[in-house]
């Protein structure tokens, strides 16, 4: 199995933090409190390893299609306040 990490269901919980970053393959898996990232590519190969990414991938689509669903949702989330801050090192 090409997973980096421990990747039991309880290990990652879609928006939960700002901390946690899974991988699978070379896909990175980002949580946010507001968003998953999902960056990078991942080949399912017809072989063991590539079932068990690809039954990796479907648990955690599926934690994150539970999470939705279970919110009451926006039709777009609004743009982040992004501010300038003086550089330290000036």
């Amino acid at each position: 199995m090409n997973a980096k990490k421990d990747t039991k269901k309880t290990t990652f919980v879609p928006y939960a933090n700002e901390a946690d970053v899974l991988e699978v393959g070379a896909l990175t898996i980002e949580n946010r409190l507001d968003r998953i990232t999902i960056a990078g590519d991942i080949d399912l190969t017809t072989d063991q390893a590539g079932l068990a990414n690809a039954r990796l991938l479907h648990t955690l689509l599926g934690d994150i299609v539970a999470r939705l669903e279970a919110r009451e949702l926006p039709a777009t989330l609004p743009l982040p306040v992004v501010g300038t801050v003086k550089n330290p090192f000036e």
